[in-house]
């Protein structure tokens, strides 16, 4: 429950309630209207946090993609926020642009097109917004910087809103760059604090060209230069916790308290859907989870149902009355069971309460109420989620309710709510232990290879023209430049796959060097980290050069070194690497010959399998194998 009143309506007719206090209250729209409700949304990026959601097998895809932005269904999002992705690792991986390099366009990379369709498809109101949260290091000109050419930058941007029109039939409502203006197209800024409201009140230029002023993780209040604008104000990121129950408390206290705290009109989760390796940066902080295409199995968690409460009885362009605040007692959801995970949330007590509410002007002749019903039990791990009960009665506008603590109440005129339900999912079960790709896919649905998670570089499906032999249908890694970014990508490409508890396995892979003389790849496994760690991971990693030469490091900076000497590895010809580890020692192979053995390794004891390259380079891969104990 909250500590306020959340009023929505539609023509004096719905009336949607969420609450929690003791004592009686009035409710009147007699007072006039407040703020205009802009909706609740998901956030898919920020980055690759939906990148294992494309390679689920049908039906289970569907089932989720439902849950998601189905009406009357499941959360029922009103927004779909997506990461522009460019190339750079921005938290959980790297999604590729649309723009590698400067004169370079494909508007069918990644899966964020794919997802926005999907969206529209079982939503066709829904709002959507693309923000970049890193760039193609062409953009920056040799800088981290991507505003140094905001020409540049403009044109890179706008390339994609139009790419979306020509190429996917997709009108992006909102942009998140706050330098310049895109016709029909709105701008949020600046995606960061309430900062930017102090200049748009003594710069009218400013002020005029942005739309929506976008905080992240406000911890429910703004400030006052930012009412002083009357722009609409957005939690334009928000949540981020895991999706347990007590996930499930912060999202409920945030959707209300974002308004009646810091009148902020639209609130969006960070992030949309946990598809991404559970062991990556901030893993499971989504609305709910599919992280394992391989068994189907996916898990509706409480935010969902939470989520519902709101988006299933209010709209887009509904209006808040000005009757709302706290109430005067204490029924919440608990301190405890209520933190996101950030900013703080101060101290404060709760207990259950009784509450009798009055309503008055045009509510007043309603006479009944549908009701649904959430309680988040934290003793017997029984939790109660978006239940309908029995229509509330009332009398001369008048009705009571007894209030516990960690519960949810929707009280509304609409009655179309509805908990949506498909089938059981597959049980889950472990990544398979006996994996293999030959990257054989002539026309593939995505550019990324099924369950590879790229966490610096990007690797896509490559057919190779110049290959008459085995080797036609490749996977490349194709960034040749640093990004430009704001995380922590690696000084070398890698993308990893597996489950992180492997100990014991063999990785084998054919590597095409492309770079001569500086060339460098490597196969490795136990990679330990990724996501914002991934320059720091340790692992074994066996690498082979264009000079000939060998390297076996303990670490994806190569400076722990574990083996080395000559190969006879050249750029421009197909090699075979084989790399084993069992226990505390690994071995290495070459074309199919042993190169090294018993290299000591005592940590880590556990991680990912992985291919990579020395530095931006090309290369390609083939034939990928693993066969894990």
């Amino acid at each position: 429950m909250f500590h306020q009143i959340g009023v929505f309506f539609m023509s004096c007719l719905s009336l949607y309630l969420t609450f929690c206090e003791a004592e009686d209250y009035v409710l009147d729209d007699r007072s006039g209207l407040g703020r205009r409700f802009d909706g609740i949304g998901g956030l898919s990026g920020g980055g690759a946090t939906s990148r294992l959601l494309v390679n689920y097998a049908e039906p289970y895809r569907s089932q989720i993609l439902d849950y998601l932005f189905k009406p009357n269904f499941g959360a029922s999002l009103h927004i779909l926020k997506v990461e522009i992705g460019g190339d750079a690792q921005t938290t959980d991986g790297t999604e590729p642009s649309h723009m590698h390099y400067e004169n370079d366009e494909n508007y069918f990379r990644g899966y964020e097109w794919w997802l926005m369709k999907e969206a529209k498809k079982r939503n066709p109101n829904i709002t959507l917004i693309g923000l970049p949260w890193a760039f193609p290091g062409w953009v920056g000109h040799g800088t981290n910087w991507p505003y140094d050419f905001p020409d540049i930058t403009a044109y890179y941007v706008v390339s994609w809103i139009i790419g979306a029109k020509q190429y996917h039939d997709l009108d992006i409502n909102y942009i998140g760059v706050s330098m310049f203006f895109v016709a029909k197209t709105g701008i949020i800024a600046a995606n960061d604090s309430w900062n930017i409201s102090s200049s748009m009140i003594i710069d009218p230029y400013l002020n005029d060209a942005v739309d929506v002023i976008g905080a992240h993780y406000p911890g429910t209040t703004t400030v006052t230069q930012a009412l002083l604008t009357g722009k609409p104000l957005w939690a334009s990121e928000d949540y981020s916790t895991f999706n347990d129950d007590v996930g499930g408390g912060c999202w409920a206290r945030i959707l209300n308290q974002n308004y009646v705290n810091g009148r902020m009109t639209g609130t969006i989760s960070w992030n949309l859907i946990a598809s991404y390796y559970e062991n990556l940066s901030f893993g499971r902080d989504g609305l709910m989870t599919a992280e394992e295409p391989w068994s189907g199995n996916y898990v509706v968690e409480s935010p969902i149902w939470i989520t519902a409460h709101t988006t299933q009885f209010a709209q887009p362009g509904w209006r808040y009355l000005k009757t709302l605040g706290h109430l005067d007692g204490t029924c919440s959801t608990t301190h405890d069971h209520s933190q996101c995970i950030r900013p703080p949330l101060p101290a404060f007590n709760v207990s259950a309460q009784s509450a009798t509410f009055h309503l008055k002007g045009s509510f007043n002749a309603l006479t009944s109420l549908q009701v649904w019903h959430s309680k988040l039990d934290f003793k017997r791990q029984n939790s109660i989620l978006f239940k309908q009960l029995s229509p509330m009665k009332l009398s001369d506008g008048t009705f009571s309710l007894d209030l516990d603590v960690d519960e949810v109440y929707t009280l509304t005129t609409i009655t179309t709510g509805q908990k949506g339900a498909h089938p059981a999912p597959p049980s889950s079960t472990p990544f398979p232990k006996i994996y293999k790709d030959d990257f054989n896919v002539r026309n593939p649905p995505f550019t990324e290879a099924p369950d590879f998670a790229d966490q610096t570089g990007v690797f896509e499906y490559f057919i190779n023209l110049t290959d008459p032999g085995p080797h036609v249908f490749t996977l490349r890694q194709v960034v040749t430049q640093r990004p430009v970014t704001w995380s922590a990508d690696a000084d070398q490409t890698i993308s990893i796959i597996g489950d992180h508890n492997w100990q014991n396995l063999t990785v084998t892979c054919d590597i095409f060097i492309e770079t001569a003389k500086t060339g460098g790849v490597f196969i490795a496994a136990r990679v330990d980290q990724g996501g914002e760690a991934v320059r720091h991971a340790k692992g074994v990693f066996f690498w082979v050069y264009a000079d000939g030469t060998y390297k076996v490091t303990n670490d994806i900076g190569g400076q722990i070194v574990l083996a080395e000497g000559l190969s006879g590895t050249q750029a421009g010809v197909w090699h075979t690497l084989s790399l084993t580890v069992k226990g505390q020692y690994a071995t290495g192979m070459l074309n199919g010959y042993p190169l090294w053995k018993s290299a000591v390794v005592l940590q880590p004891k556990n991680g990912w399998a992985a291919i990579g390259t020395n530095t931006f380079e090309l290369a390609q891969y083939d034939n990928f194998a693993i066969e894990a104990e």
